[in-house]
Protein backbone atom coordinates (compact mmCIF):
# COMPACT_ATOMS: atom_id res chain seq x y z
CA UNK A 1 0.00 0.00 0.00
CA UNK A 2 0.89 3.92 0.36
CA UNK A 3 3.62 4.37 -2.55
CA UNK A 4 3.66 0.82 -3.87
CA UNK A 5 0.56 0.39 -4.71
CA UNK A 6 -1.32 1.52 -7.86
CA UNK A 7 -4.49 1.33 -6.35
CA UNK A 8 -7.12 3.77 -4.67
CA UNK A 9 -6.04 4.87 -0.95
CA UNK A 10 -8.41 6.91 1.69
CA UNK A 11 -8.06 7.71 5.21
CA UNK A 12 -10.38 6.59 7.66
CA UNK A 13 -11.92 9.32 9.69
CA UNK A 14 -9.98 10.40 12.84
CA UNK A 15 -9.99 8.59 15.64
CA UNK A 16 -8.07 9.48 18.62
CA UNK A 17 -6.80 7.46 21.50
CA UNK A 18 -7.21 8.53 24.82
CA UNK A 19 -3.23 9.39 25.58
CA UNK A 20 -2.00 12.42 26.41
CA UNK A 21 -1.77 13.98 22.51
CA UNK A 22 -4.84 12.32 21.33
CA UNK A 23 -2.86 10.26 18.84
CA UNK A 24 -4.55 8.10 16.10
CA UNK A 25 -5.79 4.85 16.75
CA UNK A 26 -5.37 4.02 13.13
CA UNK A 27 -3.19 5.74 11.46
CA UNK A 28 -0.20 6.45 13.02
CA UNK A 29 3.51 5.72 12.99
CA UNK A 30 2.95 1.73 12.49
CA UNK A 31 0.68 2.26 10.06
CA UNK A 32 1.58 5.36 8.17
CA UNK A 33 3.16 3.57 5.62
CA UNK A 34 -0.13 2.54 4.32
CA UNK A 35 -1.21 5.90 4.10
CA UNK A 36 2.03 7.80 2.38
CA UNK A 37 0.98 9.56 -1.01
CA UNK A 38 -2.68 9.86 -1.34
CA UNK A 39 -3.57 12.71 -3.51
CA UNK A 40 -4.93 15.64 -1.52
CA UNK A 41 -3.65 14.68 1.81
CA UNK A 42 -0.89 17.61 3.59
CA UNK A 43 1.61 15.59 5.26
CA UNK A 44 3.51 17.69 7.63
CA UNK A 45 6.35 17.21 9.91
CA UNK A 46 6.15 19.41 12.80
CA UNK A 47 9.95 19.13 14.36
CA UNK A 48 12.85 21.49 14.24
CA UNK A 49 16.05 20.89 12.13
CA UNK A 50 17.84 20.91 15.65
CA UNK A 51 15.17 21.73 19.40
CA UNK A 52 16.82 24.23 21.95
CA UNK A 53 14.81 21.46 24.22
CA UNK A 54 16.70 18.82 25.61
CA UNK A 55 15.07 15.74 24.03
CA UNK A 56 17.79 14.03 24.62
CA UNK A 57 17.30 13.87 28.47
CA UNK A 58 13.94 11.55 27.87
CA UNK A 59 15.65 9.24 25.09
CA UNK A 60 15.15 11.29 22.03
CA UNK A 61 16.43 13.11 19.56
CA UNK A 62 16.18 17.49 19.28
CA UNK A 63 17.91 17.06 16.01
CA UNK A 64 15.99 16.14 12.97
CA UNK A 65 18.03 13.20 11.48
CA UNK A 66 15.42 12.02 9.43
CA UNK A 67 11.51 12.66 8.38
CA UNK A 68 9.01 10.38 6.18
CA UNK A 69 9.25 11.14 2.77
CA UNK A 70 6.22 13.31 1.51
CA UNK A 71 6.15 14.94 5.03
CA UNK A 72 7.19 18.70 4.55
CA UNK A 73 8.53 20.54 7.59
CA UNK A 74 6.68 23.40 9.68
CA UNK A 75 7.91 23.59 13.20
CA UNK A 76 5.12 23.82 15.76
CA UNK A 77 7.05 26.49 18.26
CA UNK A 78 6.84 28.71 15.06
CA UNK A 79 3.34 28.43 14.97
CA UNK A 80 2.00 28.72 18.51
CA UNK A 81 3.07 29.04 22.10
CA UNK A 82 4.45 26.18 23.71
CA UNK A 83 2.39 24.16 26.41
CA UNK A 84 4.39 22.25 28.48
CA UNK A 85 6.70 19.70 27.79
CA UNK A 86 8.39 17.16 29.67
CA UNK A 87 12.13 18.86 29.43
CA UNK A 88 13.88 22.01 29.93
CA UNK A 89 15.23 24.46 27.23
CA UNK A 90 11.50 24.65 24.79
CA UNK A 91 11.30 27.04 22.13
CA UNK A 92 10.25 31.02 23.36
CA UNK A 93 11.35 33.24 20.50
CA UNK A 94 8.18 34.37 18.07
CA UNK A 95 5.38 32.46 16.72
CA UNK A 96 2.19 32.96 15.08
CA UNK A 97 0.16 32.41 17.66
CA UNK A 98 0.08 33.57 21.41
CA UNK A 99 -1.62 30.18 22.82
CA UNK A 100 -2.43 30.34 26.39
CA UNK A 101 -3.11 26.93 27.69
CA UNK A 102 -5.14 25.14 30.66
CA UNK A 103 -4.22 22.00 32.18
CA UNK A 104 -7.54 19.58 31.83
CA UNK A 105 -8.08 16.20 33.76
CA UNK A 106 -6.35 14.23 31.21
CA UNK A 107 -4.40 16.67 28.57
CA UNK A 108 -4.08 20.33 28.12
CA UNK A 109 -6.46 22.39 26.12
CA UNK A 110 -6.26 25.33 24.38
CA UNK A 111 -8.26 28.40 26.69
CA UNK A 112 -7.17 31.31 23.93
CA UNK A 113 -5.30 31.32 20.98
CA UNK A 114 -4.25 35.45 19.79
CA UNK A 115 -2.74 36.29 16.33
CA UNK A 116 0.42 38.07 16.83
CA UNK A 117 0.75 38.74 13.31
CA UNK A 118 -1.67 40.26 10.85
CA UNK A 119 -0.45 36.79 8.07
CA UNK A 120 -0.78 34.38 11.26
CA UNK A 121 -3.90 33.15 10.15
CA UNK A 122 -3.41 33.16 6.60
CA UNK A 123 -0.26 31.53 6.83
CA UNK A 124 -1.82 28.49 8.90
CA UNK A 125 -4.42 28.21 6.13
CA UNK A 126 -2.28 27.92 3.67
CA UNK A 127 0.48 25.41 5.57
CA UNK A 128 -2.48 23.32 6.61
CA UNK A 129 -5.63 23.44 4.25
CA UNK A 130 -8.72 23.48 5.72
CA UNK A 131 -10.49 21.30 2.70
CA UNK A 132 -7.90 18.76 2.96
CA UNK A 133 -7.35 16.02 5.55
CA UNK A 134 -3.77 16.57 7.25
CA UNK A 135 -1.54 14.27 8.79
CA UNK A 136 1.40 14.90 11.33
CA UNK A 137 4.12 14.06 12.68
CA UNK A 138 6.76 15.34 15.22
CA UNK A 139 9.33 13.84 17.81
CA UNK A 140 7.48 12.43 20.66
CA UNK A 141 3.62 13.04 19.30
CA UNK A 142 3.40 16.47 21.44
CA UNK A 143 4.03 19.21 18.97
CA UNK A 144 1.12 17.83 16.49
CA UNK A 145 -0.61 17.03 19.23
CA UNK A 146 -1.09 20.60 20.29
CA UNK A 147 -0.67 21.60 16.21
CA UNK A 148 -4.38 19.69 16.18
CA UNK A 149 -5.64 21.18 18.89
CA UNK A 150 -5.02 24.38 17.55
CA UNK A 151 -6.80 23.85 14.33
CA UNK A 152 -9.42 22.69 15.94
CA UNK A 153 -9.70 25.88 18.22
CA UNK A 154 -9.58 27.99 14.69
CA UNK A 155 -12.25 25.72 13.27
CA UNK A 156 -10.89 22.97 11.32
CA UNK A 157 -12.61 19.73 11.18
CA UNK A 158 -10.74 17.81 13.40
CA UNK A 159 -12.09 13.99 11.87
CA UNK A 160 -9.87 15.06 8.96
CA UNK A 161 -6.63 15.97 11.43
CA UNK A 162 -4.36 12.65 12.58
CA UNK A 163 -1.74 13.10 14.99
CA UNK A 164 0.40 9.90 13.84
CA UNK A 165 2.67 10.04 17.23
CA UNK A 166 6.27 9.87 17.54
CA UNK A 167 8.24 10.19 14.50
CA UNK A 168 11.55 9.03 16.65
CA UNK A 169 9.65 5.38 16.78
CA UNK A 170 9.13 5.36 12.83
CA UNK A 171 10.24 2.00 11.12
CA UNK A 172 8.52 1.99 8.34
CA UNK A 173 10.08 1.71 5.00
CA UNK A 174 9.89 5.76 3.66
CA UNK A 175 12.79 7.68 6.02
CA UNK A 176 14.24 10.34 4.41
CA UNK A 177 17.52 10.96 5.94
CA UNK A 178 18.94 14.35 6.39
CA UNK A 179 21.98 13.81 8.62
CA UNK A 180 24.62 10.80 7.52
CA UNK A 181 27.74 9.84 9.01
CA UNK A 182 30.62 8.93 6.80
CA UNK A 183 33.47 6.34 6.93
CA UNK A 184 35.04 8.73 9.40
CA UNK A 185 32.49 8.89 12.00
CA UNK A 186 31.80 12.68 10.85
CA UNK A 187 27.87 13.25 10.39
CA UNK A 188 27.38 15.52 7.60
CA UNK A 189 23.35 17.34 7.09
CA UNK A 190 21.26 16.72 3.87
CA UNK A 191 18.76 19.39 4.16
CA UNK A 192 18.19 19.93 0.54
CA UNK A 193 16.84 16.36 0.43
CA UNK A 194 13.61 17.94 2.91
CA UNK A 195 11.10 20.63 2.58
CA UNK A 196 11.31 22.71 4.98
CA UNK A 197 9.46 25.65 5.89
CA UNK A 198 10.81 28.50 7.62
CA UNK A 199 8.41 31.71 8.83
CA UNK A 200 10.75 34.64 9.03
CA UNK A 201 9.17 37.13 11.61
CA UNK A 202 10.89 39.90 10.29
CA UNK A 203 8.80 39.88 7.11
CA UNK A 204 5.57 40.07 9.31
CA UNK A 205 3.06 42.59 10.47
CA UNK A 206 3.17 42.59 14.21
CA UNK A 207 -0.52 43.17 15.87
CA UNK A 208 -0.66 45.37 19.12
Amino acid sequence: MGFMDDDFIDLPLGEPDDSRFEVDKNVNVETIDDYLGIPGVAYRDMRFLDDTARWGDIGGDPKLTFTIEGFQIVPWPYIGTLGDIPVPGGYKGSSLFEVTWEKGEKRAFIAEAKPNYAESLQIVEELFPRDEPIVMVCGGGGYSGMMRWLLGYLGWDLSQVYNIGAGWHYKGDHKLHLIEEDEAGVKHQRMWRAHYTDINFNQLTPLE
